[in-house]
């Protein structure tokens, strides 16, 4: 297997929210972005999350905050297609759940991720080598690939010893 990032170690996870979204609004900065008060705090509650969450579920966090009953559901959706077009979450397709990007300072990527069906951890692989191979397959059958998508499911380690 190619070189992997750290992020592949499944202890590796976004443990400090305020301090991703500090990072995250740094690089909004460089970049000629705006973070506004709704992206940062749906930022902020996927990074405390820990693991995927949903975009109805974020909707009911924001809700519950300081003087934003009103929040629709196009305001949540909106913060997190902002967040995704420029690589500060991922979106788990398979389960319809977003969480934090590892690397707040990187465009949007590729990246595979190991999600457990029990406990519902996913761990963001990043091994350069399993997105570039993908790709060149792709290309060696004519196909112009626009994204790629690759989730693999099972069990975690601690959720296979217990089993």
């Amino acid at each position: 297997m190619g070189k992997t990032h750290a992020c592949s170690d499944p202890k590796h996870h976004v443990h400090d929210a305020a301090g991703f979204v500090a990072a995250v609004e740094r690089a909004c900065n460089e970049r000629g972005l705006r973070l506004t008060a709704i992206r940062a705090r749906v930022l902020s509650l996927v990074a405390a999350a820990g693991k995927p969450i949903k975009a109805y579920d974020l909707l009911e966090q924001v809700r519950d905050g300081e003087g934003a009953g009103a929040a629709a559901p196009p305001t949540v959706y909106r913060a997190l297609d902002f967040l995704l077009a420029n690589g500060f979450i991922h979106k788990l397709e398979s389960i319809n759940a977003f969480v934090a990007c590892h690397h707040p300072n990187s465009a949007q990527h590729s990246v595979p991720f190991l999600i457990c069906d029990r406990c519902h951890s996913a761990t963001e692989l990043e091994d350069a080598s399993i997105v570039a191979s993908l790709d060149s397959a792709a290309r060696a059958l004519g196909f112009a690939p626009q994204a790629q998508t690759l989730e693999v499911h099972g069990l975690c380690a601690k959720c296979a010893r217990a089993a």
